[in-house]
């Protein structure tokens, strides 16, 4: 194999111009984007990577499921390809990065290929994954579910909006519906670059954060019933107040969580206070408690303690509560060698990094189950992410996908 210079490195400026063309396809309201999944804006940014992809000489596959895959051929035919990328859909108030970086720095990689007249022994594919976000029609990273194995195609065209449009009319209404088989698609190896959506590589001064693994997820729904009563003439004594039921269980989230410090997480973000009237005591509350670690132990630990301490709680309080588990998967821990070429590619090229575990779910964790994955990450300001003020900086974007670059590279094996 030919050896990847030090000096190797993609095209910053051509990658940000790219980068805020797509920003104006579906634009939001704030400086952000709006281009959710399966809409007329989701298929005029598909149509721009379509475009983008041709012209850098690549040939473009579509599935059943709405995936795109822009492959640029290699030397050897019998090869498996080595796939990049992410997503273009948005957010409702979202970023002009999160997922698009992914997709447009895998289109740099190969149109600096072009440029240098590089060649690979195994063809190199870019991706761009229908439906990650999940906002419109859940689950999150459905495409790619399907496409691992996880979800059936049948129930994936069945998911429903708002308005009652099921993601299978609505791919079909605006076109990008294919006749390739979901899955079909064998890989050598897939690689994620991503925006880190958290404050620890700015928090580090890291360009490259290194992903070795991915949380794991829990969510249980929790139900309790109280009764409703009137706010002012009910004697403290004599309330059984479901809202400050679940305020005391929240507390008990939180400790379970930070006793599995530093790397476990614990909220709970979707909460309904019944009847919700300003003179009434909550009767019922109905909520979902998100618990997040890299290991498996510890995430059945908090499942189990949240169990029987909000049962505790509501026993004492004289309160019913019912608990549903109503999502989750478990943690990923992604490919070594992968992980290896993208930590050796940060050292080649001089850039700061440092190992750092996801704590969003990307369509990466769900390849990882039918392929080598990896995944390379580069700051955000502030962390902030799902926002249209999301923002990174032309250097950070650079230095991410360069090494993607060189990790491609050093897996696909130049040959010229």
């Amino acid at each position: 194999m030919a050896a990847i210079g030090e000096n190797l490195k993609i095209n910053s400026e051509r990658l940000w111009g790219s980068l805020m063309d797509m920003a104006r396809v579906g634009p939001g309201v704030a400086g952000g984007n709006n281009r959710q999944t399966v809409t007329d804006a989701d298929s005029e940014g598909r149509h721009l990577f379509q475009t983008w992809a041709e012209a850098a000489g690549c040939s473009m596959g579509l599935d059943q499921m709405g995936n795109m895959f822009a492959m640029r051929a290699g030397t050897d035919p019998d090869a498996l390809p080595v796939y990049v990328g992410s997503h273009l859909d948005t957010q409702p108030t979202g970023g002009k990065y999160d997922g698009v970086l992914g997709v447009l720095g895998g289109l740099e990689l190969l149109r600096t290929m072009s440029d240098l007249d590089i060649k690979t022994k195994h063809p190199i594919v870019v991706t761009n994954w229908t439906n990650e976000e999940g906002t419109r029609y859940a689950p999150a990273m459905l495409s790619s579910g399907v496409f691992a194995g996880l979800h059936s195609q049948e129930w994936a065209y069945e998911r429903t909006d708002v308005d009652g449009k099921s993601f299978g009319d609505e791919l079909a209404r605006i076109g990008w519906r294919g006749d390739e088989t979901v899955g079909a698609r064998k890989m050598h190896a897939f690689f994620e670059l991503h925006i880190e959506q958290g404050p620890i590589l700015e928090a580090e001064d890291k360009q490259i954060g290194v992903v070795t693994h991915g949380q794991g997820l829990s969510w249980t729904e929790i139900t309790i019933l109280g009764k409703d009563a009137h706010t002012g003439s009910t004697p403290m004594p004599m309330r059984k107040n479901a809202g400050l039921a679940m305020a005391r269980i929240l507390d008990r989230v939180e400790d379970i969580a930070m006793s599995h410090a530093p790397h476990a997480v614990g909220a709970a973000g979707h909460i309904n206070v019944y009847p919700n009237s300003r003179n009434v005591i909550p009767g019922k509350v109905v909520f979902t408690v998100d618990f997040r670690s890299p290991e498996l132990a510890v995430i059945q630990d908090m499942e189990s303690r949240l169990r029987v301490e909000a049962q505790g709680i509501c026993d004492t309080m004289g309160m019913e509560v019912s608990f549903e588990k109503v999502g989750g998967f478990d943690p990923v821990t992604f490919d070594e060698t992968c992980v290896q070429a993208v930590r050796s590619a940060a050292v080649r090229l001089g850039y700061s990094h440092m190992d750092l575990i996801s704590g969003a779910g990307h369509d990466a964790c769900w390849i990882n189950r039918v392929a080598p994955t990896a995944m390379i990450m580069c700051p955000c300001v502030d962390g902030l992410s799902h926002n249209e003020a999301e923002e990174i900086s032309p250097e950070w974007a650079a230095a991410g996908t360069d090494v993607l670059l060189h990790a491609v590279l050093e897996t696909a094996i130049i040959t010229a």
